[in-house]
């Protein structure tokens, strides 16, 4: 039975938590400082042991993260994601709690970039209101590939709008030409220590040309210049993704799983 005492951390205990390891709880620490969703948390020996966030999916981090257990089966849970060992602890007590899952995804590797890759800039721009029209296919193309479900038929206005969030937060970037994406990018989280990037695109139409490799190196010179870490994280069996990142030079640096309802 889990015995572990759940509270409601205040936000300089969040912080403090996940400035221990700001890469793997980069996610965490960037809804926190948006105040965003709710964290539930265990207290260790000095500060928080465990910490989870509870939002459109749960994010558990640390040790003992069995106590979230209960609450991640009570809330429609969409999908378990964050570091495998964490989420590991977590689905082994939820198991008999949740329905079966549609997919599980163990050793997903996390990629880190701390120097910027030399080369002459491209055509990688931050993306504006006036792109969401070409922005918003292939952001739904890229949602349905990762998770396995076209947003624009689930809730097209609600993925219209995130979408167009991002681009007014500017957490959209976007390489075109002559109206074809080249190459594309968002930031699923952002703090002082890193950059979390997701939903790498480019259009099937131009890919194999080393698009994808200039837009990223691209990319990444523009937000070294502003934070010390690029990271973000991919399917193990994605090869073509992984090979792209690893010939930019991102070195890996931990283990996501994710847990699909």
């Amino acid at each position: 039975m889990i015995s572990a005492v759940l509270t409601d951390p205040a936000l300089d205990s969040i912080l403090a938590f996940c400035a221990e390891d700001p890469i793997e709880r980069v996610f965490l620490e960037d809804v926190a400082r948006r105040g965003f969703g709710r964290f539930r948390g265990v207290e260790g020996g000095d500060g928080l042991a465990a910490l989870c966030y509870f939002g459109a999916n749960v994010v558990p981090s640390g040790s003992g993260c069995d106590a979230f257990a209960g609450e991640a089966a009570a809330r429609g849970t969409r999908m378990l994601i964050g570091d495998e060992q964490a989420v590991g602890e977590l689905w082994t007590a939820a198991r008999s709690l949740m329905p079966e899952p549609r997919e599980d995804r163990p050793d997903e590797p996390v990629y880190v970039l701390r120097e910027a890759v030399g080369g002459e800039p491209n055509g990688v721009r931050p993306a504006t209101v006036d792109d969401l029209d070409l922005l918003l296919p292939a952001c739904a193309a890229t949602h349905a590939g990762e998770l396995g479900v076209d947003p624009l038929e689930r809730d097209p206005h609600g993925f219209r709008r995130r979408t167009l969030a991002q681009i007014e937060e500017g957490r959209s970037w976007l390489w075109a030409e002559d109206g074809t994406i080249l190459f594309k990018a968002e930031a699923s989280a952002w703090t002082p220590s890193a950059v979390q990037l997701q939903q790498v695109w480019v259009d099937p139409e131009v890919r194999n040309r080393g698009y994808g490799k200039r837009g990223l190196s691209d990319l990444c010179r523009l937000l070294l210049a502003q934070t010390p870490t690029v990271c973000l994280f991919a399917r193990r069996e994605n090869e073509p993704a992984i090979r792209l990142y690893e010939s930019i030079g991102m070195e890996r640096a931990g283990t996501y799983r994710s847990v699909l309802f």
